[in-house]
């Protein structure tokens, strides 16, 4: 089975910076689009980034300048930078995938099967 382990979630100061990484093990497909959603309590998730394993980046608007998503194939881990953190950044961040060569554009929850259980980043 798949599994996603998110990690570097924690408190930062606005205008701070955090890297979270997420640990993924246990593939089935040969390819798969990796991504990070965030979800405000009561709301759906927002997908925030995705990568395919064509290497291509999605990045939602509301964090184009600020976020960098990457992945090391080496490792299997996905990344996501984030710098110039808002308040309004302060949710639960959760990476998901979905097997396939490419993500779709948008990312959006429906597509993905697989999550973890998430990482809190607070900002203040």
């Amino acid at each position: 089975d798949v599994q996603l382990v998110e990690s570097g979630g924690g408190s930062v100061q606005a205008g701070g910076s955090l890297r979270l990484s997420c640990a993924a093990s246990g593939y089935s497909a040969s390819a798969y689009c990796l991504a990070w959603f965030r979800q405000v309590p009561g709301k759906a998730r927002e997908g925030v980034a995705g990568i395919g394993t064509n290497g291509v980046t999605h990045l939602a608007d509301s964090v184009k300048g600020r976020f960098t998503v990457s992945q090391d194939n080496a490792t299997n881990t996905l990344y996501l930078q984030m710098t110039n953190l808002k308040p309004e950044d302060s949710v639960m961040y959760y990476c998901a995938a979905h097997a396939g060569y490419k993500c779709f554009s948008p990312i959006r929850e429906r597509d993905f099967s697989l999550w973890g259980q998430g990482t809190q980043v607070t900002v203040s």
